[in-house]
């Protein structure tokens, strides 16, 4: 029976986050539905101690979907993997509840760590495709990951980040709703300093002539 439910739960968070699902069956098809299904089975493996039919289990989900997730992280309820492609989820990682990762997602670690290697992800965050989150550190709740970011730090929650290296550019107090998958109406830090330095390179400009002819007007009273 917990199988069963188990099964109907990863149905379920696909039908509502995925608007190309045209019929129940399409998800037996999808990735990130087989993936999990591994993983969790991987999982309780690895807890058990199993560690070779572990990695077994998880590296033939690997070859199936080209999602690999260690069977040592752990994974709250919701996770959804659109297309999945490259995605990577390293031993140590936590995710939290009701996450989205899109294709081409790395939780991993800097290679210099013991312990704690991979970062946590809190509930309802959205990382979104390319994104890289490296190193043991939070990003915190109901935030976004913008497409091609490579965040390196800790994230507070409620936030947006987005660049290279990452860097958090929107934060309130106003929690993101965890259907709200849009990777496009971030904001872009690179060209609100560009926008910035014309701004300020055309009052320069402005004050240059001004003083300019404040000098032509002095030599022509002279």
């Amino acid at each position: 029976m917990r199988i069963i439910r188990r099964i109907k739960e990863e149905i379920q968070v696909i039908k509502e986050r995925d608007p190309a699902l045209h019929s129940n069956m399409e998800v037996l098809l999808y990735p990130s539905f087989k993936v999990m299904l591994h993983y969790r089975l991987a999982h309780k493996l690895y807890l058990r101690k199993h560690y070779f039919w572990a990695r077994w289990v998880s590296q033939r989900a690997v070859r199936k979907t080209g999602i690999e997730i260690h069977p040592g992280a752990t994974i709250g309820k919701g996770l959804f993997i659109d297309h999945g492609s490259g995605v990577i989820i390293g031993e140590t990682a936590i995710v939290g509840d009701n996450v989205t990762l899109y294709q081409g997602v790395t939780l991993g670690g800097t290679g210099k760590e013991t312990g704690k290697r991979h970062p946590t992800i809190e509930d309802n965050v959205m990382i979104s495709a390319g994104a890289k989150i490296i190193g043991s550190f939070t990003v915190g709740e109901n935030s976004k990951i913008g497409a091609g970011s490579v965040v390196l730090k800790e994230v507070p929650p409620n936030s947006t980040v987005v660049g290279v290296p990452g860097h958090v550019v929107k934060q309130n107090n106003v929690s993101i709703p965890r259907c709200d998958l849009n990777q496009v109406d971030l904001p872009d830090p690179v060209q609100v300093e560009i926008t910035e330095l014309r701004k300020n390179n055309d009052s320069l400009c402005k004050r240059i002539v001004e003083l300019e002819a404040e000098i032509k007007r002095l030599e022509k009273e002279k």
